[in-house]
């Protein structure tokens, strides 16, 4: 043992040495490399399964092998194996239907409403109509009640003026994540349309009539148990707006002139869905209505200035034109003389 030790020792001096300085017996020496044998193997057989089990074999894919070449039968077979699902015929994605796309049977509002009263004739032809179309409603709001207990027609009309004066606000604060809580998927783009870079001031000072409910149906969607359900609510308010472009100019309405706003709103919830909520879903503008006036487009004015234009002539150019003017002075000083020679031959005219 002693001797082997020796023997390293020597080695790791002789390392340090260039080729080339020791004599070819002792650069063999340093050159030797230690060799693992069998009989180097570890002899005490207590961990030879677990040493065993280190290795696992797998069966590696043929990369180069097509699984639209194989038969249904084998590739079947091959994805049993592997513990893989067979792909199906069919793609199912799930979806969630949160809202309807649009309003169904739309209470028609009568001509002249918030104008005539319920005295004169045409007051009360609209009283009686309201009357005839009221036994579907009941019948809606019947269904309702026996999805939501507490429902009732007069106290819904307030909870309804309060989710109508927070969507509002939300929509002029652009705040998007509040006012999904308030108005539905469908009515989201149409409120947010044409917002961005415009600052609008909205307020909702008082009612002129409390709001009632004129309106309720309630209609299946896919199938008979998926239910919603949606009310018509009128709203005769006075409100303040006004719509600034992104240079702050006013483009519509005052924030010191009220207007008398008369509306008829539709609200919409998913009766079927335990945790559904009454949202905001469209608003009802009737066909004898006349159209609104497009907002009015200011512009700066900008004086217009005629200007000079200023001519940039080349060195060039200047040196041409030096040239031209004096190969023209000899001619001028000639054309000079010659007039003032005529003139003193002929005699002087005398004015008739």
């Amino acid at each position: 043992m002693e001797i082997l030790s020796l023997n390293r020792n020597c080695i790791k001096f002789l390392q340090h040495f260039r080729p080339g300085m020791l004599s070819p017996g002792v650069e063999s020496l340093v050159q030797a490399q230690q060799v693992r044998h069998r009989q180097t193997k570890h002899w005490n057989p207590k961990f030879k399964k677990l040493r065993k089990l280190k290795f696992v074999k797998m069966d590696l894919p043929d990369f180069n092998e097509k699984s639209s070449d194989l038969p249904k039968e084998e590739l079947k077979k091959r994805m049993k194996e592997r513990g893989y699902v067979p792909p199906r015929p069919w793609l199912e994605r799930p979806f969630h239907i949160s809202c309807t796309g649009g309003i169904f049977e739309p209470y028609v509002p009568p001509e002249g409403d918030g104008k005539k009263s319920f005295i004169s004739t045409a007051g009360a032809k609209q009283k009686f109509e309201f009357l005839e179309k009221k036994s579907k409603s009941m019948l809606a709001v019947r269904k309702i009640r026996g999805y939501e207990e507490d429902f009732d027609t007069d106290n819904f009309a307030s909870t309804a003026q309060d989710i109508y004066i927070a969507g509002h606000k939300y929509m002029a604060a652009k705040d998007k994540h509040k006012l999904r809580e308030y108005i539905t998927e469908r009515c989201y783009p149409e409120m947010m349309h044409n917002v961005k870079d415009k600052t609008i001031h909205w307020s909702f000072l008082k009612s002129l009539e409390p709001p009632r409910m004129v309106h309720a149906r309630v209609t299946d969607v896919i199938s008979k148990e998926n239910l919603f359900a949606q009310v018509t609510v009128r709203f005769h308010t006075q409100q303040l707006l006004a719509i600034y472009d992104r240079f702050g100019r006013l483009m519509h309405g005052s924030e010191i002139v009220a207007k008398d706003v008369l509306e008829y709103v539709v609200f919409e919830k998913h009766i079927s869905n335990e945790y559904g909520r009454w949202r905001l879903h469209d608003k009802i503008i009737p066909d004898w209505l006349p159209p609104k006036q497009p907002a009015p487009i200011t512009y700066q004015l900008i004086e217009e200035t005629v200007e000079e234009e200023a001519t940039t002539e080349t060195p060039k150019q200047l040196e041409e034109g030096q040239k031209k003017l004096e190969a023209t002075e000899p001619e001028q000083a000639q054309v000079v003389a010659s007039s003032s020679a005529s003139s003193t031959s002929k005699p002087n005219a005398t004015a008739i």
